[in-house]
């Protein structure tokens, strides 16, 4: 099997570019992806017909609980698994390459942040790092090596040591990236409050059940309050995805050129708007190797120019790690 287009084609799409990517993708993915093939022949009669992108098939998240969602005939080099609470069947993305991940996860950082050698990244991951298939973790891992700063790291529980470090990293003027779990987060700003010129604090998600649960609203007030920011950074990502949005304030995301978000209806899910209210449908063309269109269980509200906030999770769906923030 041979890709049908270089990857580097997919990070150097845009706006005049997209459509045409996505239905090569698309008609990629149908063809040798068995549980994707499968699922498009139920809900769509003409597969091989030209589509704009909110037209593609988007498959659940909910079948890379039960089914190996790959895109041809390959080992993995790593497969990673989303969070849950005890008991559940969690999420497992079987990746074929972890380089285009890496690649993903770079040039979608630096298009909003500059080059990664520019900063100190300092990451607050206790729950995840106790997780060794956290496709998290392994970002902030790389990303850490990739910043080449000596200061760079990670911290489980050590909130005394991180303080310390921040301080001297602030005395520095050196620019520095926290990111963090939710409840880490809240906990260490509890603990700790400081003022923060020089660093950015980027939350994750990730309550987990820990306390009560706040509107991120209330959340990023708390941080902003203790930790003497203008601002609070977050990511938006998943386990089944390859690609992130990042939101700068307010919690409203922008996405890479190769990402693009679209909301479908609750009642009718093959009814998708290019803004409104309703469930997040994401197209990541990243994530070649196993689905680029998935439907998320995330009630979300879309803009014209394509950001997006996150306002919840949809009625009976499962709890997961990153995403127990209520709106």
């Amino acid at each position: 099997m041979v890709l049908p287009i270089d990857i580097n084609n997919i990070f150097s799409v845009n706006e005049s570019s997209f459509d045409d990517l996505c239905n090569t993708v698309f008609q990629f993915q149908y063809q040798y992806n068995p549980v994707y093939h499968q699922w498009v022949d139920l809900i769509d009669s003409l597969p091989s017909e030209r589509k704009i992108p909110q037209k593609i098939p988007a498959l659940p998240i909910s079948f890379f609980k039960e089914q190996q969602v790959k895109t041809g005939n390959w080992q993995e080099q790593k497969i990673f698994e989303s969070s849950g609470t005890t008991g559940m069947v969690t999420s497992r993305h079987y990746v074929a390459n972890l380089a285009i991940y890496e690649q993903a996860f770079l040039e979608g950082f630096e298009r909003q942040y500059g080059s990664i050698q520019n900063w100190c990244v300092l990451a607050l991951l206790p729950a995840y790092l106790e997780r060794e298939n956290s496709s998290l973790v392994y970002m902030a891992n790389k990303m850490i090596a990739m910043s080449g700063h000596s200061e760079s790291g990670f911290y489980l529980y050590n909130y005394a040591e991180l303080a310390n470090k921040l301080a001297a990293l602030e005395s520095q003027g050196q620019p520095t990236l926290l990111l963090g779990v939710t409840f880490a987060l809240l906990d260490f700003a509890a603990q700790f409050p400081m003022q923060l010129t020089h660093t950015v604090v980027m939350e994750t998600g990730g309550m987990k059940g820990r306390g009560r649960e706040l509107t991120r609203p209330e959340l990023h007030q708390t941080l902003t309050d203790r930790l003497s920011l203008p601002a609070i950074h977050a990511e938006y990502g998943m386990t089944e995805l390859f690609s992130q949005a990042y939101s700068k304030s307010g919690g409203r995301y922008y996405c890479p050129p190769w990402m693009k978000v679209f909301v479908r209806k609750e009642d009718d899910p093959l009814a998708l708007l290019t803004e409104g209210t309703g469930l997040i449908q994401i197209i990541d063309l990243a994530n070649i190797y196993s689905c680029s269109f998935i439907a998320t269980q995330d009630i979300g509200k879309l803009y014209a120019d394509g950001s997006f906030e996150v306002l919840g999770r949809m009625d009976h769906a499962d709890i997961r790690g990153c995403s127990l923030l209520v709106l």
